[in-house]
């Protein structure tokens, strides 16, 4: 077995993988540029809304390795919805508590049963939609730097994905229950993630620069009424 097919299982069983060296350093490079273009300050813990704000980003993400990573895991033509860059540094080092990734953005808000938690980000606007629609997604962290276990590195609990959207006593029996797995990378690498699979971050102990440029898919159209945002 091939490491990038040990990575798809991976995916499919603990609900993340890491896809190593996937990314060519000077791809890496470009994109950093482009992230970089548009922080509004070295020090900014992150940057929303890259696939409107950056062509190049864009089309990585429409076209690039990580659209094609995408298409593998969700066994669909994927759709590039969400863009966001990350980044610890010493004046942004903070800890991310246990938690899913349920919001979804759309172009505008329509009241549809079994969508709510209506939200607005830097002018999107955000819902939490169905567990089916969060089930039919993926997020990639493309790593546009190292990122050591002592600074401030993702963890998650395997197979998390499976139990759908908890509440908070349903995420404190699993923090309980289970044991976290910490995941550094490298610069180039791509960790792929389920957005309902329990993760958090600590506070990097060494915090240097630490940015991942982080891209949603949707593997699934949403019902009548609501578009992504990004379609």
């Amino acid at each position: 077995m091939t490491e990038s097919e040990t990575a798809l299982n991976d995916f499919s069983k603990d609900g993340f993988a890491l896809f190593r060296a996937a990314v060519p350093e000077a791809e890496i490079e470009n994109l950093a540029l482009a992230v970089e273009a548009l922080r509004p300050e070295k020090a900014a813990a992150g940057v929303r809304n890259l696939l409107k704000r950056s062509e190049s980003i864009l089309a990585f993400a429409a076209s690039g390795i990580a659209h094609n990573i995408a298409a593998r895991l969700l066994g669909c033509e994927p759709l590039p919805v969400r863009g966001i860059l990350f980044d610890k540094t010493p004046t942004a080092n903070w800890y991310v508590t246990w938690h899913q990734d349920l919001s979804i953005p759309v172009k505008d808000k329509v009241e549809i049963d079994g969508y709510g938690g209506w939200s607005e980000k830097d002018g999107i606007t955000h819902v939490h939609p169905p567990a089916a629609i969060l089930e039919n997604m993926v997020s990639l962290r493309i790593h546009l730097d190292a990122c050591a276990e002592n600074n401030g590195v993702i963890k998650f609990l395997p197979c998390s994905h499976l139990a759908g959207v908890m509440d908070p006593t349903h995420i404190a029996k699993w923090r309980g229950g289970h044991t976290p797995v910490a995941c550094p990378a490298e610069r180039g690498d791509v960790l792929a993630m389920r957005p309902l699979i329990l993760h958090s971050s600590p506070v990097a102990e060494s915090p240097e620069r630490r940015r991942v440029l982080h891209l949603e898919y949707a593997g699934t159209e949403l019902p009548a009424g609501l578009e992504w945002a990004q379609a």
